[in-house]
């Protein structure tokens, strides 16, 4: 058999898997290295040489978070965010400069490089601290301490007590949700449908507030790390890696598959998308902890049981017609959906960083907006309209009742 082939226009033979008579990884890698080539040229010419005015540009620093080891002890973490090296040589702690030490020894950041300031300062519990950095050309970087308190670090027992509260945060007030299943499998198809839609608008009204907590946090996202750019990328890749489940679902069903023709997947999808939220609310409770707010981390707890109960009918709603799902699949919804809040909280109470919460928040509303739209499809029932009146006042129920329920939430 021949691999070559002749071409109508100029009787020219080429191999098979050829162009121009050269092998396709060839054409692959031409563009790259051609690129390479233009940029070299481009270092070495300097084009814009003739337009440089002489200035450097301003240093960027973010204090991204501080820890209260001990009250003898102040750790500021900070991030350069700048394209040149920056020397941080004063610390000042309410307006008095003070001695200070930075991890590994050198002062002196190289762009993108994080450290941390050991500031030796004897501060009073609950006293608000003002900490300013003087960098060697000049400006400053400031960040206020609210009502310090001892950070109690991470050890076992903590990380053990974190896991308790996961399970009462997390798994516990969904598991109790979950109990209206029997009560939801003797509504009728117009008020399931509704239910769904409830769910809908309970997935929604926590897309928001995970969007408004993620809004708050980009102000302490380094500069180099591109906050907004990363919750776009978390809230989209996040809603199509869930759609790309979901296509793969309806083409299960499309080949008649009955498990994926069932309302089982779409509670699957929903308790996974409750659970990557619940992962951001984890992260806030560890970190409440892991930075000495104590108090603030009890009222979080109370405040997420309340809440939570809510995800429980969420789940279920779409398995409430049909055969009823064994006994496996409630514990996997309540794992699911639930048991993220541990992790979240060891997270948050060891390595918690506003950029790292930024990209959790942003994952979970992707994936809940990519849910909120399938619940909406499975709600159109056999009039092929989801917006009923009933429908809509439901979401609409679903909504306040989160607000409401939320209020419970001191954050």
């Amino acid at each position: 058999m021949s691999d070559e082939r002749s071409e109508p226009n100029g009787g020219v033979t080429v191999e098979e898997g050829q162009t121009f008579g050269l092998p396709r990884w060839v054409l692959a890698l031409l563009p790259v290295v051609l690129l390479a080539i233009v940029l070299g040229l481009f270092l070495v010419g300097n084009p814009f040489a003739a337009l440089g005015t002489g200035g450097e540009p301003l240093p960027d620093v973010t204090i991204s978070y501080t820890t209260l080891p001990d009250q003898g002890t102040i750790l500021v973490h900070v991030t350069n965010n700048g394209p040149n090296a920056v020397t941080v040589s004063q610390v000042l702690v309410n307006d008095a400069y003070w001695n200070f030490g930075v991890s590994g020894g050198d002062r002196t950041l190289a762009p993108l490089e994080s450290a941390t300031i050991e500031i030796p300062y004897r501060w009073n519990p609950g006293w608000d601290l003002d900490v300013t950095l003087v960098l060697s050309d000049g400006p400053t970087v400031s960040h206020t301490i609210v009502a310090p308190s001892t950070s109690p670090g991470v050890t076992g027992t903590i990380l053990g007590t974190l896991a308790v509260v996961g399970l009462f945060v997390g798994i516990i007030p969904v598991a109790l949700g979950i109990l209206w299943f029997p009560y939801l499998r003797s509504l009728s198809e117009h008020w399931l449908h509704a239910v769904i839609v409830f769910a809908a608008g309970v997935l929604a009204f926590l897309a928001f507030d995970a969007t408004f907590d993620a809004i708050e946090l980009l102000e302490r996202v380094p500069g180099a790390f591109e906050g907004s750019l990363l919750f776009v990328l978390g809230v989209v890749g996040a809603f199509f890696a869930v759609q790309a489940i979901s296509s793969w679902r309806e083409q299960k069903a499309a080949a008649g598959s009955e498990r994926a023709s069932s309302g089982l997947w779409v509670a699957y999808l929903v308790a996974i998308s409750i659970g990557l939220h619940n992962l951001a609310e984890g992260l806030a409770i560890g970190s409440a902890f892991a930075l000495g707010r104590v108090a603030l981390g009890t009222f979080l707890v109370i405040g997420f049981m309340i809440h939570n109960v809510t995800e429980g009918p969420a789940i279920v709603g779409p398995v409430a017609r049909g055969e009823r799902p064994a006994l496996k699949h409630f514990v996997a919804f309540g794992v699911l959906a639930g048991g993220p809040v541990i992790p979240g909280a060891w997270i948050g109470s060891y390595a918690f960083s506003p950029t790292l919460g930024t990209f959790f928040l942003a994952i979970g509303v992707g994936a809940i907006l990519q849910v909120v739209w399938e619940l909406t499809k499975m709600a159109q029932g056999d009039t092929g309209r989801a917006a009923t009146p009933l429908n809509l006042g439901a979401f609409l129920v679903g909504f306040v009742f989160m607000y409401v329920t939320g209020l419970f939430v001191t954050v």
